[in-house]
């Protein structure tokens, strides 16, 4: 049995703006554990926020990777690393997350032509994209 693929946003603490190298440390942070631990079929991260379309990935024990668990390691290790390129002190993410189980080939498309056109909408020039 295959997992579901969820459709997942999470945002940045009181909408800080993320600049472009703080952009590309969230990007790398996503995709560390990308064929590992879970599949990312589309994503992009936004200066206030990310979306991914994933699916998580079996453990050894048998039960999958929860987007909980996902979710701490990509902003743990974000975290750590965004003071590096990037004036901050304090909190990078708002805790939690916002997810939607995507149903269905139409809905897939659907939620990557959304995650494609987001920074389109916005008018942004530099974005990482999965």
């Amino acid at each position: 049995m295959a997992s579901p693929i969820y459709f997942v946003t999470f945002c940045t603490w009181e909408r800080l703006e993320l600049n472009r190298a703080a952009r590309q440390v969230v990007m790398d942070a996503c995709q560390y554990f990308h064929g590992e631990r879970y599949a990312i079929f589309s994503g992009v991260v936004m200066p206030d926020h990310v979306h991914l379309l994933i699916q998580p990935w079996r453990k050894d024990s048998g039960k999958f990777w929860t987007i909980g668990s996902i979710l701490h390691s990509i902003k743990g290790f974000s975290a750590k690393q965004i003071p590096s390129v990037m004036p901050h002190i304090g909190k990078v993410w708002q805790d939690g997350r916002h997810e939607r189980l995507v149903v269905g080939d139409r809905h897939f498309q659907a939620t990557v032509q959304y995650i494609y056109q987001n920074p389109m909408v916005a008018q942004l020039t530099y974005i990482p994209h999965i």
